[in-house]
């Protein structure tokens, strides 16, 4: 018999009598830099694809997003972005100098902490600490550079921008009702002492696997081009409605009455002065529609291959708000009925396992600092794609 019912969905899985992982933390924080994007002749990885074009470049060979989940090919793809009214972009992903900005090298400038995960992801925590202020990606870079090699690091908390508690705790959660069914839990602190507004931002999207003429290999095998669509299924809950050729049909639901926008992920040329977009909503509408006010730069006919969910949450000293969104496959009749009754059960089957495999000697600290760094690594099990002969084909 099973030690707890993690050990059996474990168990499974290695019997191949379930997929529990087909879904997991598979998407980095950070992608942008990276040698596989990298089509310069130079062979600078860093100049060639930097944080500035993150937000507008659609990449070829993976992905990123800020507390992401995706499939295990990642075809399909889910974070949060954020942005609290002042920031120059969406905080769609983690923020890091290159290492001809860092006085150490490359390093990531936010605070962001992986708090709890089970083997096969069947619960997962993440907690983000988000500034209420504009995040000083100018100033991080400057006073860095400015810095030798035995100076200390210039870093967030030094720019003062948490000063007062001005910032929001954003913790992330996903709980499996099965093992391609995912519920998620956004969950939002104001930690100051004046009301605050936070936009956030949920959202989904396909890696594009369309514009680069390949179209074997085990990860970007799609005949057709997916998409997404805005749908009701039910008369008070939103949701968007998935196609993709090989993951099948999926629905993502989202509670209460947000607005959602869509666009392709397709890169915006113009703005990278790389040429004319052959579609006019590229991967940075969604910076242009919330910042620039561009209503223009979404598809008016609500459908894409990125979709984005927006709420806006105004609130008070100390005050908290919690946003519950699923995605599964296919579509169940009454998303949010049973959700927080299987949230629970998952962190029960959590704390199951957990008391299952560790030494009972330890303290209870102990045991949590355990917890936590096994976390870290679980959360760090990414996809690596990179076929050298299509990267050499370009």
């Amino acid at each position: 018999m099973a030690k707890s019912e993690e050990h059996g969905r474990l168990e499974k899985h290695r019997n191949r009598q379930a997929n529990w992982k087909k879904w997991g933390p598979y998407l980095s924080e950070r992608a942008w830099g990276s040698v596989r994007e990298d089509y310069s002749k130079s062979g600078d990885s860093w100049q060639y694809f930097p944080h500035d074009h993150a937000r507008s470049r659609a990449y070829r060979w993976n992905e990123d997003g800020l507390a992401g989940v995706c499939d295990r090919n990642q075809h399909m793809l889910f974070s949060l972005a954020l942005w609290n009214g002042k920031d120059a972009i969406l905080k769609e992903r983690i923020f890091g100098l290159d290492p001809d900005e860092g006085n150490h090298g490359e390093d990531v400038k936010e605070y962001y902490y992986y708090l709890d995960s089970t083997p096969t992801h069947s619960y997962m925590k993440m907690l983000y600490k988000y500034p209420q202020k504009a995040f000083p990606y100018e100033q991080l870079i400057k006073e860095n550079q400015k810095r030798d090699k035995f100076q200390s690091e210039f870093e967030l908390m030094d720019t003062g921008i948490f000063d007062d508690n001005r910032y929001f705790d954003t913790y992330i959660e996903y709980a499996k009702a099965d093992q391609e069914d995912l519920l998620i839990r956004l969950t939002i602190h104001n930690r100051a002492e004046d009301t605050a507004e936070c936009y956030v931002m949920p959202q989904l999207w396909f890696r594009n696997t369309w514009s680069w003429g390949q179209k074997t290999g085990p990860l970007i095998d799609v005949p057709s081009k997916p998409i997404m669509r805005k749908s009701k299924k039910q008369s008070d809950t939103l949701c968007i409605d998935v196609e993709h050729p090989s993951l099948g049909p999926y629905t993502f639901y989202a509670e209460g009455e947000p607005e959602i926008v869509f666009t392709e992920n397709e890169t915006n040329f113009e703005r990278l002065k790389m040429g004319e977009n052959p579609t006019p909503y590229v991967k940075d509408a969604f910076h242009r529609y919330i910042i620039d006010e561009e209503k223009e730069a979404v598809n008016p006919g609500n459908f894409g291959t990125k979709g984005m969910v927006k709420y806006l949450r105004t609130l008070g000293p100390g005050e908290s708000t919690t946003i519950r969104l699923r995605l599964c496959k296919g579509s169940v009749s009454a998303p949010f009925e049973d959700f927080d009754e299987i949230f629970q059960k998952r962190i029960v089957e959590a704390d199951d396992f957990y008391r299952s495999i560790q030494t009972p000697d330890l303290s209870e600290e102990m045991k949590l600092i355990q917890r936590q760094s096994l976390a870290g690594m679980l959360w760090s099990n990414q996809l690596y794609y990179y076929e050298v002969k299509q990267w050499l084909e370009g």
